[in-house]
């Protein structure tokens, strides 16, 4: 595991970005609790702007270069919570601001601090000492690990620590270690990384942040032609070419998997309520492993030859089953019009 650069949003609001307007999502429990993990209510009241306005949970993620910073934040933007990475810390009262100012819709905020800045410690101090006197409740998540398995991460990246200057790795980490000595003393949560992979740390955010929810996953259910090329981001790829074509049919041609005849065509075709009963089914199983693994995301391309009839039909179907199950699903219809 190695420490990357954090994405940010963009994943999530291009997942909802869709061609035809046809949307299936299952609902989320966002209800605000208090627990023995450290979990915090976000009902309560401030007085940042608006006396009524709730104020947002707010983590800050830091710890050693090569813990896992990155990798943290990921996961907590999977669950839903606004991200922002290495926010200058005299700035974090003015976005616990703005999000009480958001009528709810930025109830939760991570923001990762490192080292890139070293004269922001002390504003983070300040800006911690501040969050409490406007009694804004806070969790400091911080990320350790061994000197040997930073090394190792570093080197197998051949990258140098921020800290290092002219000397060896090891030089840059004992000194970012004496820096944020004192914050790692004040850590709600300190996660030791030595041994961990990535999927390993999802799974220890997860307890902490996700409480009683099995972790979402949210599904891309996308048509598509096999003539104009495979999507690049298909995670899975279905081939509905086994049916027979209603572009042969001269009263269908003109429509699209969305019209009623055309799909009630394709399913009256033997095999086709077959397939989508065993794919279905199919996908459950994948499902559960990939929320075992972590994994947030995935997209499941069905191709027929132009993406106009026998895709189209499948799609719509099996999103539906999808949503059906509680798999927060967006549907796209990538080549339909094209020809």
């Amino acid at each position: 595991m190695t420490e990357h650069e954090h994405r940010t949003q963009h994943e999530r609001e291009a997942g909802h970005r869709r061609g035809t307007g046809h949307e299936h999502t299952a609902g989320r429990d966002t209800t605000d609790r208090t627990d023995g993990a450290g979990h915090v209510s976000t009902g309560t009241t401030t007085d940042l702007g608006d006396g009524n306005a709730a104020i947002p949970e707010l983590v800050i993620i830091s710890g050693m270069s090569g813990a896992g910073r990155s990798t943290a934040a990921k996961c907590l933007e999977d669950l839903g919570w606004f991200v922002v990475d290495n926010l200058p810390p005299a700035l974090i009262p003015t976005m616990v601001e703005l999000g009480a100012r958001s009528q709810g819709n930025v109830a939760r905020i991570a923001v990762v601090v490192d080292v890139r800045g070293r004269r922001f410690f002390d504003n983070l101090r300040e800006s911690l000492a501040d969050l409490e006197a406007r009694h804004v409740t806070r969790r400091i998540v911080f990320l350790e690990s061994s000197d040997d398995a930073l090394v190792r991460r570093f080197e197998s990246v051949r990258r140098p620590h921020p800290l290092q200057g002219d000397g060896r790795i090891v030089d840059g980490i004992a000194a970012e270690r004496d820096l944020l000595r004192e914050l790692r003393g004040d850590a709600d949560l300190v996660i030791d990384t030595s041994s961990l992979n990535v999927h390993e740390l999802r799974a220890k955010m997860d307890a902490q942040f996700a409480g009683e929810e099995e972790p979402e996953l949210r599904a891309t259910v996308m048509s598509f032609g096999f003539k104009y090329g495979l999507p690049v981001d298909a995670d899975l790829v279905v081939d509905c070419r086994f049916l027979p074509n209603p572009h042969w049919v001269p009263e269908l041609r003109p429509f699209t998997g969305l019209n009623e005849e055309v799909s009630a065509y394709v399913f009256d075709q033997p095999g086709a309520k077959e397939f989508l009963n065993q794919y279905t089914e199919l996908l459950q199983l994948v499902a559960a492993g990939y929320r075992r693994e972590g994994k947030r995301y995935v997209t499941i391309a069905v191709g027929c030859t132009g993406g106009k009839h026998r895709s189209v039909a499948m799609s719509e179907k099996l999103a539906a089953r999808l949503a059906a199950e509680g798999i927060e699903t967006v549907l796209v219809h990538r080549d339909m019009g094209r020809e």
